[in-house]
């Protein structure tokens, strides 16, 4: 369809070709943690893990309108580590990595130490193909430890 004249001042123009999506697999994002403001965003790997301390830092019940949203580690802190209750945390971990479908949970281990709660997990990046042990460390005084 070519451009029309209609009346002495209305031109009607010709509808533009549809382009394709770009498919790209990076991930950009902001994050403030340990940067500057005027370096601040982030990539790929770096965000995904991000994304993932960010989850993990919320107590389950804490998101509004999202109340299974978080973890459980911070309500069991100070209770005693029982199977039963590493078998919760693992599949508590396992509910969040695998929330975010960039990732998967591959093993997971839970145990305590000094003060605290350590978690070991396989994660694998999706997208990438990568897998990568992670270490995080739940602290009865200092929270989440990266």
């Amino acid at each position: 369809m070519a451009d029309q004249r209609i009346y002495k001042d209305v031109v009607v123009k010709a509808p533009k070709k549809a382009q394709a999506p770009v498919k790209s697999r990076a991930y950009r994002g902001v994050s403030s943690v340990g940067k500057t403001i005027s370096n601040s965003v982030t990539y790929d790997l770096e965000l995904i893990k991000q994304d993932l301390i960010n989850h993990l830092h919320i107590r389950q019940g804490e998101k509004l309108e999202n109340p299974e949203f978080g973890t459980i580690i911070w309500d069991l802190l100070f209770e005693p580590l029982t199977e039963d209750l590493k078998e919760a945390i693992a599949n508590n971990i396992t509910e969040i990595i695998n929330y975010d479908p960039r990732i998967q949970a591959d093993n997971i281990f839970v145990d305590e130490y000094e003060s605290g709660i350590i978690i070991e997990c396989e994660l694998s990046y999706l997208p990438y193909n990568i897998s990568e042990q992670l270490v995080f460390k739940f602290d009865e005084a200092n929270g989440l430890l990266d």
